[in-house]
Parts: structure tokens; C-alpha cells; sequence
């Protein structure tokens, strides 16, 4: 079984980063989980409201615990929103269905974390997710 390093997800939370300043992206707010959903990183920018944190977590969040990229978890919530609003209950609130969260996979397909990213556009906020876990060497699911 993979793990994610602390190493990998500083690197992500980087690279996101600096794509997110390289595309002139408002304030992004980052976070990584492992494969337990537990943090292994995060960084809020300067500007970035304070409930950013909260959001980026339960991009990540959801992504780990329903196994979907958020994506997917927002194309279901069109489609089963009773289910969606069920689980996000279960989850105690930390469950956001839009684009954002990213599975993160090792080179053998398997699960080892998940990075949420919030403060632009949903799909700017993916594509920084998704930058930030090829710089790590590790594979996206966005869903």
C-alpha cells in the first residue's frame, strides 16, 4: 500500500500554488490529505476568506471518502442530489460536491490521498490540484 509523504504533499501545495499565481488566480487556499482523510498540508494565501480552509478540506475530504473526484461528486449531485445531501450530512458537513477535490494516485492506480483547492473558479481551482500532483510525481483523478 502507497503512502503520501509529507515531502509529496508540501510539493503539491507548491506547485499548486505557483500555477495559481503563474494564471493570476485570485487567493487560493490548498489542502492534502492522506488516504485516512487525515492532513497532511495546507496553505491559505494572503487574501483568502476564512472559510476557505473548511472548503478546501471538504473538496479533499469528499473525494476520500466517497473515492470520486469531486467532479464526479458534482455530476452526481445533478442526478441523486437526496444521496449527495446524505452523505455530506454524514460527513458531518465536510463534503463539497464541486470540482476542486482530486484523488491522488500512486504510478499503480491506488488511492494514497486526495487535494482540495478553493478561491478561483471551480475548474481553475482543479486544474491547479491537478498541476500540483504532477509536479509530485503522483497521478490525478479529478473524476
Amino acid at each position: 500500500m502507497g503512502t503520501l509523504s509529507l515531502e509529496a504533499a508540501e510539493m503539491i501545495v507548491q506547485a499548486a500554488r505557483a500555477k495559481g499565481r503563474e494564471l493570476k488566480l485570485k487567493p487560493l487556499t490548498v489542502a492534502v490529505l492522506d488516504a485516512g482523510g487525515h492532513l497532511k498540508a495546507m496553505a491559505r494565501e494572503d487574501g483568502s476568506s476564512t472559510m476557505r480552509p473548511d472548503i478546501a478540506f471538504g473538496k479533499a475530504n469528499g473525494a476520500i471518502a466517497m473515492g470520486l473526484g469531486s467532479r464526479a461528486l458534482f455530476n452526481r449531485v445533478q442526478e441523486q442530489p437526496y444521496f449527495i445531501h446524505s452523505m455530506t450530512t454524514l460527513a458531518r458537513g465536510a463534503l463539497v460536491p464541486v470540482p476542486g477535490g482530486v484523488l491522488i494516485r500512486d504510478r499503480g492506480g491506488e488511492i494514497i490521498g486526495a487535494v482540495g483547492i478553493t478561491g478561483d473558479s471551480s475548474d481553475n481551482d482543479e486544474a491547479c490540484a491537478i498541476v500540483g500532483i504532477e509536479a509530485a510525481g503522483l497521478v490525478p483523478d479529478a473524476g
